[in-house]
């Protein structure tokens, strides 16, 4: 079983499908891998776990496209990675400056009415 040669198929009926470019389904796959792995994981989205599942998915997707093309293409493998990891990575830096430097609500104290 040739799996870069089904993947590489599976990648291109996607496409084909849903009429949208290359470039376009990465950022779409890089958000859901991360959306997937906050549910299932339960790491908030300001952890590193999320943006780290998402890089090794898209190392995945590149060392599959690597073996099934037979060297690296790095015009487009550099674009791709840019594509799947850039709004990932901005969510997560924005959400981790927002903790940082946005002042955390006090619980309530019991006894106290406000």
């Amino acid at each position: 079983m040739d799996i870069p040669a089904l993947y590489a198929r599976l990648i291109q009926a996607i496409g084909d499908g849903t009429g949208m470019a290359d470039s376009l389904l990465h950022v779409h796959a890089g958000m859901a891998v991360l959306l997937i792995t906050r549910i299932v994981t339960g790491y908030r989205l300001s952890t590193p776990v999320p943006l780290a599942v998402v890089a090794l998915a898209e190392l995945a997707n590149e060392v599959l496209d690597r073996i099934y093309w037979g060297s690296w293409r790095w015009e487009d493998t550099s674009l791709d990675i840019l594509n799947t990891m850039f709004w990932p990575t901005m969510l997560f830096i924005g959400l981790r400056l927002r903790d940082r430097f946005e002042p955390r609500a006090k619980p309530p104290v019991e006894g106290n009415v406000a």
